[in-house]
């Protein structure tokens, strides 16, 4: 897939947490620019490009700030990959690297991992008792896998300000999702439940607000570069 003026762009997903199975795609994300005179014109440009099968997610860089902003995990985690995982680094997208800790905020950082995590509990919780198919117990323990990866990078991020893409232990996350998936629901609901509870009476090591400042100032060095 062919995107122009990429800024940045790696390899994500189960195959940078240390997670993947045989079954596993690679995913890939990215960040590219549109020419400055299209964002300015009548006719807004696309703001995403999404390829699937593999999954192959580029957003335009006004859109992609504009989610890091929000702590989405997913966007979040772009900036932080190991240095292999990288596939295309430019000046620019150096620059969004070095000011990653001044896109996020202590409260969007809680409300937004143990949101994802609750989204993957749902699926979990609709998938019934333990008793379904194969193809459903490994697609149920994809999902709990994640849901305690979620967790405990969110939990870091909260607490020491860090984030590692890449997780310390792979096996425990694969006995987790096991677990889960042979009908242990309430280990996921209790990883959720437990890590709240400490955040709740925890300080965080972000701040109560993102710098927007910075954000904006990068955001206008791109629209500057591709006038």
């Amino acid at each position: 897939m062919e995107v122009a003026n990429v800024l940045l762009s790696g390899i994500v997903g189960s195959t940078a947490y240390g997670l993947a199975t045989a079954d596993s795609d690679v995913d890939r994300l990215g960040l590219f620019a549109q020419p400055t005179e299209k964002v300015l014109g009548l006719y807004p440009p696309a703001q995403s490009v999404v390829h699937t099968n593999p999954d192959v997610t580029f957003h335009e860089a006004g859109k992609f700030v504009s989610l890091a902003l929000k702590c989405n995990p997913t966007i979040t985690e772009l900036l932080w990959l190991p240095e292999d995982l990288y596939e295309t680094r430019t000046e620019l997208g150096d620059e969004l690297i070095a000011i990653r800790k001044s896109l996020l905020s202590s409260g969007l950082v809680r409300n937004a991992y143990l949101g994802y995590a609750t989204q993957q509990f749902r699926r979990l919780e609709n998938r019934g008792d333990g008793s379904f198919s194969a193809d459903t117990r490994k697609r149920t323990a994809k999902h709990a896998r994640h849901l305690a990866r979620l967790v405990d990078q969110g939990y870091l991020l909260y607490v020491e300000g860090e984030y590692n893409v890449r997780v310390t232990d792979p096996g425990f996350y694969r006995d987790f999702g096991d677990q889960v998936a042979a009908g242990d629901i309430e280990l996921a609901k209790n990883k959720i439940a437990s890590v709240e509870k400490v955040m709740n009476v925890t300080d965080s090591a972000l701040p109560e607000r993102p710098d927007y400042n910075r954000a904006q100032q990068w955001l206008l060095d791109v629209r500057k570069e591709f006038w």
